[in-house]
């Protein structure tokens, strides 16, 4: 298996959100609290010493994804082949049965549900589809400053190093996400 992955270039990211618009385009996610791609801003300091960084939050795909084993039906799972964490929504219980515990056991909020009653599981697949056609993911084709790259984990690490910590993002050893990072470095 080559597990895939994200690379997340901090240094470039200007917090423009087209990678996170991208992605609702693209997959026809209804406006409203879901997003596959969540952009976190880091702001500190005071005038004239600030510091300022932004964290683009897809899943992970995790080496060991904690959401597998909270959901109660098994509707995630990770696929042997390349390590993608997938949904399959139709034997997802909802936000209003489950109580959401694959969110909760997320520590990065990957999971995402809509605001309806009943709104089913969704996240971030690393465009599958995509993926399937020799393409790299909507964000990564839609980023204007190239920060963003998926594929073989092994591949990102051989390109870009093996950083894995960021401002504002907190690695877990329990559950390895399969990302690595060139981090913005406080001055």
């Amino acid at each position: 298996m080559s597990q895939m992955g994200f690379y997340f270039d901090q240094t470039r990211c200007t917090g423009c959100y087209t990678c996170a618009v991208a992605c609702k385009d693209w997959h026809d996610i209804e406006a409203g609290p879901a997003k596959w791609i969540r952009m976190h801003t880091i702001e500190e300091g005071k005038y004239p010493d600030l510091f300022v960084a932004y964290l683009c939050m897809p899943c992970y795909h995790c080496d060991n994804p904690p959401c597998v084993l909270a959901c109660p039906q098994k509707a995630i799972s990770k696929r042997t082949s390349d390590g993608i964490v997938v949904v399959d929504r139709d034997k997802c219980l909802g936000n209003q049965e489950c109580k959401t515990l694959c969110l909760n056991a997320c520590p990065w909020d990957a999971p995402q549900f809509g605001a309806e009653d009943g709104a089913r599981m969704q996240k971030c697949d690393l465009c599958l589809e995509r993926l399937e056609q020799g393409r790299k993911p909507i964000c990564v084709e839609a980023c204007p400053m190239y920060a963003l790259d998926a594929g073989p984990l092994d591949e990102l690490k051989a390109k870009y190093g093996d950083n894995v910590s960021a401002e504002g993002f907190k690695y877990s050893d329990r559950f390895k996400p399969s990302v690595v990072f060139k981090p913005r470095n406080r001055k």
